[in-house]
């Protein structure tokens, strides 16, 4: 394992030895005007912008959905969550040139030859991950929402439940069919959000497969283990995000990591999307996503359940964000960031 740079070993020191908070009162973190004094004292808010010199950006919402299943399939009605195919390239740029890290490319050999690997249409209609399937579940819309949000939980017939994480991808570009709705003329632009999507979807069926394979990307799963119990007052484990730990409810974000280290410290200053009230919170960059991109461009992670689900369908929240840095430390010249 690599040691962090600079002075983050004697962060991470400094912040193990803040005092607890009282048993039963915060968990094992420390006191929040304990931890507000430490950062403030140790830390530089380094505000972003982005290529025009903007300071606003659209900060969106993620969470870990429910279906319902059965690994063998029971009816022509389920849809199948794939595992990784073995056909599956991944091509790294950065090993040809290395100003392309964190790019890759993902194709499948035929002959002498690489391809561009099944889109979504592709998938559905020729069938070429026939035996692939990882498990079935009993929702094609859910199914489809369970690839956005990238992880979930999948109830069995027996009553336990299978945690699934993200895999890999296609290798295809995000198409939002929000869009789609909106260029076929079936949603206006004010009315687009995850639930306004996802009632359309299951109000007109017969149209609901070609609008969901107007975004060829396909996101491939893996089953994942199931979190410790949390410890009294933390809250629940989420899924792995990018970074391999477990996410935190409404303190884990998923960013653009040629923008953002994975790993940062990053403030938000938003408008909740159910409240509508203000919202200023601290994250960290722990998780990216296929649609997040720019340096103000965020997906924060509400959680599991219902209000989870609500709160991340309706977040389409513009607002402002910070990265914050050991004191002394400078933000790197991106272009698309300044003090």
């Amino acid at each position: 394992m690599r040691t962090p740079p600079g002075t983050w070993p004697q962060l991470c020191t400094e912040f193990k030895a803040l005092p607890q908070a009282k048993a039963g009162t915060n968990g094992s973190r420390p006191p929040p005007a304990a931890l507000r004094r430490w950062l403030e004292t140790r830390f530089t808010a380094w505000p972003l912008r982005d290529t025009t010199g903007g300071t606003e950006g659209l900060f969106t919402g993620y969470y870990e959905p429910q279906l319902t299943g059965s690994r063998k399939r029971e009816s022509s009605q389920q849809t199948p969550l794939y595992a990784r195919p073995a056909d599956l390239l991944t091509i790294d740029l950065a090993e040809v040139e290395p100003r392309l890290a964190g790019m890759r490319l993902r194709g499948r050999q035929q002959g002498q030859r690489v391809l561009p690997y099944y889109s979504r249409a592709d998938i559905e209609t020729k069938g070429p991950l026939t035996g692939n399937e990882l498990l079935w579940v009993d929702d094609r819309v859910g199914a489809f929402f369970l690839e956005i949000q990238g992880s979930g939980r999948v109830t069995l017939r027996d009553g336990s439940t299978v945690r699934v994480a993200y895999a890999d991808q296609n290798g295809h570009p995000y198409r939002a069919i929000g869009r789609t709705l909106i260029d076929r003329g079936a949603l206006r632009s004010d009315e687009v959000s995850a639930p306004a999507i996802r009632s359309w979807l299951q109000a007109n069926p017969a149209q609901a497969g070609d609008v969901m394979r107007s975004n060829p990307s396909v996101v491939f799963f893996r089953e994942a283990a199931a979190p410790p119990a949390p410890a009294p007052g933390d809250p629940e484990a989420g899924p792995a995000g990018s970074l391999g730990v477990p996410l935190t409810a409404l303190r884990s974000l998923a960013v653009d990591r040629t923008r953002v280290a994975l790993g940062s410290l990053v403030w938000l200053d938003t408008t909740h999307p159910v409240s509508a009230k203000s919202m200023q919170r601290a994250f960290a960059s722990q998780d990216t996503g296929g649609a997040i991109a720019g340096a103000i461009r965020a997906d924060v992670f509400w959680g599991y359940g219902a209000d989870a689900e609500r709160a991340a369908g309706l977040m389409r929240s513009r607002g402002r964000m910070w990265v914050l840095l050991p004191a002394g430390e400078m933000l790197p010249p991106t272009g698309d960031s300044a003090r």
